[in-house]
């Protein structure tokens, strides 16, 4: 299992949300979906989640993968990986 970090949230004219979580190098995501009503009765998303090797995808560019490193960062500084944001 891999810890990533939230990174990226995003919500979509249906209210879907998209949840992006990094490594802590920026390098390699997971994301997933769910509704905006089902997000606020779990409390919201939390600071990380552990996810087998298998289901993280490349970052295809290095601007982007910097990016998520420095909030992969900065939420780790913060959170505690329980935490809902």
């Amino acid at each position: 299992m891999t810890r990533v970090w939230l990174v990226e949230r995003d919500v979509d004219s249906r209210n879907l949300v998209t949840t992006t979580y990094a490594t802590p190098d920026g390098e390699r995501t997971f994301s997933r979906q769910a509704a905006l009503e089902s997000l606020a009765r779990r409390g919201g998303p939390t600071a990380a989640v552990d996810v087998d090797e298998d289901r993280l995808e490349a970052v295809g560019d290095a601007e982007t993968a910097a990016r998520y490193a420095a909030e992969a960062e900065r939420v780790a500084a913060s959170h505690d990986p329980d935490d809902s944001l």
